[in-house]
């Protein structure tokens, strides 16, 4: 995962508020629901010391759906907000969160955000009928969600059954319809696709409106395609079981990174392009050889390291901050890892604990290898 919109967080001076909330907005009472949800996430904050501009600015983004929009469509959302009140992240969750979370500390608990993104694994939804189509496309975490309605013409748009001789002409020409709307269609798939690089392009809708589309498929996302029988574009059609298949789309290809991750790490340990652990993982850091940095999901509240004056000034004792002639301060392991993996422009990608060989908490796949790199693993 590319974490590099995390900069602004890092950019700004702590204490942070950092919040997992659940905004759901379907039933009846949702804005009454909402408001106690928020409030009792406010009232966490403010007994944990935080002042009242942050608590504001949380409380002023997660009411949002009270207001309608976008926001009241999310279940999800994530918000970090900076001592001065300024929110520095505001994320869209998978789903809305199995725990609710509201910390305010000197560093951002961001582990609990990076395992929940709506942006892990970028896709395109695609719901079509014969006329056009309703297109969601997710990119990476810190993009927006881009929405985009393609509408043709609806001019002889159904094969009538008028008999005699015009009726294979109003049939072709009903057919070439449908035709030149897919292809509308497919060229609006094609620049999403090439711009956002999707791992997937779910396509819903009508049967024959898929058929058309998938053979319209340019080389550039044919081989992305994944079609299913539910759901329709039609106002008022159930868009639940096309949210579910995608949740299930994105957890499947988030299990095959996964996957592919741990086994690269035993793979190119045995060559020096990957050490685990947490003091050659640091070492890594510090020397800029990380590419990706792998974290499990369950964090160590005890773990510390040592900080200097910029991210990649860390350590895991004294000694470590003594031969680069700095002064360390300590803060928690996770977010200092994080913040050195942001400096380093290195991607970051959250595993289950037992993914991990032994009881490593940390391990990273490496740019290069130098003669010191074995002595660190």
């Amino acid at each position: 995962m590319d974490v590099s919109f995390l900069e602004p967080v890092f950019a700004a001076a702590g204490p942070y508020a950092t919040v997992c909330a659940d905004v759901t907005h379907t039933t009846e009472s949702a804005d009454t629901e909402l408001e106690l949800r928020v409030r009792a996430i406010c009232e966490q904050l403010t007994e944990q010391g935080a002042p009242e501009t942050v608590v504001e600015a949380v409380r002023a983004r997660l009411i949002e759906g009270n207001e309608g929009g976008e926001a009241g469509t999310l279940k999800g959302r994530a918000v970090i907000v900076a001592a001065d009140g300024s929110v520095v992240l505001d994320e869209v969750l998978a789903d809305s969160p199995a725990r609710e979370t509201a910390e305010w500390a000197a560093h951002p608990d961001l582990l609990p955000v990076l395992r929940q993104l709506a942006g892990r694994v970028p896709h395109v939804v695609v719901v079509a009928d014969r006329v056009g189509a309703d297109i969601t496309a997710a990119g990476l975490p810190g993009q927006e969600y881009e929405e985009r309605q393609v509408e043709g013409d609806t001019f002889h748009m159904r094969k009538l059954g008028v008999g005699g001789w015009s009726q294979r002409r109003y049939m072709e020409t009903a057919e070439n319809q449908w035709i030149d709307n897919a292809d509308k269609v497919a060229e609006e798939i094609a620049s999403l696709v090439r711009r956002l690089g999707p791992r997937f392009v779910l396509l819903a809708g009508d049967v024959r409106a898929r058929q058309i589309l998938s053979d319209r498929a340019s080389g550039v996302w044919s081989d992305l395609v994944v079609t299913m029988e539910e759901g329709g574009r039609a106002a008022g059609a159930d868009r639940e079981p096309i949210e579910r298949r995608t949740n299930e789309l994105v957890a499947e290809h988030e299990a095959r990174d996964i996957a592919t991750a741990v086994d690269q790490v035993q793979a190119a340990g045995a060559h020096g392009l990957a050490v685990t652990g947490t003091a050659a993982v640091v070492e890594a850091l510090r020397k800029g050889q990380v590419e990706t940095l792998v974290v499990t999901d369950e964090r160590d509240a005890d773990a510390t390291l040592l900080v200097g004056g910029s991210p990649l000034e860390l350590g895991v004792k004294q000694q470590d901050m003594d031969a680069l002639g700095v002064h360390g301060g300590v803060a928690p392991a996770g977010p200092a890892l994080l913040e050195a993996a942001v400096a380093s422009a290195a991607g970051v990608l959250v595993v289950p604990k037992a993914a991990l060989p032994g009881d490593d908490p940390v391990a990273a796949l490496l740019r290069y290898t130098d003669a010191s790199t074995d002595a660190g693993n």
